[in-house]
């Protein structure tokens, strides 16, 4: 189980450059959890995406629908007391904090391409090639 954010999961859906690794992170893990706030992320991706011309509107929509089919289920709440204090601690916005605060919360990590946040918490996030680089867990 892996915290994804909206970025990992644009990459997933959206054709492109991080495609492949978004596809290769998921084969390693398909068990994303995801704090609500993703839902907002990923409609402005598409949005921004349909005014760039990389999607059109039905397209955005297919993707819409296949990013809330693959995450149904998927989504915790991250505890706002928390997600306060990080942002006061390091100075990340609040919609980052959500999502650490979920891979401390569940005990695991948040894959990312977000330099920044795998620099400012190395415990909780982990680069997406960085986590692809990792030996895989044995089952026990």
């Amino acid at each position: 189980m892996i915290v994804a954010d909206a970025n990992l999961i644009a990459y997933l859906l959206i054709e492109g450059t991080f495609t492949p690794a978004a596809r290769a992170v998921y084969e390693r893990d398909s068990v994303w959890v995801v704090p609500p706030l993703w839902r907002s992320e990923f409609l402005n991706t598409l949005a921004t995406s349909i005014r760039a011309g990389v999607l059109t509107q039905r397209g955005a929509c297919a993707l819409w629908d296949s990013g809330i089919s693959m995450l149904e289920g998927a989504e915790c709440e991250p505890d706002a007391e928390d997600v306060l204090r990080l942002t006061t601690h390091r100075r990340v916005s609040a919609y980052d904090a959500q999502y650490v605060v979920l891979a401390r919360m569940l005990e695991t990590v948040l894959v990312t391409g977000d330099r920044k946040l795998a620099r400012l918490y190395p415990e909780h996030v982990v680069l997406i090639d960085d986590f692809l680089a990792q030996r895989p867990k044995s089952k026990a």
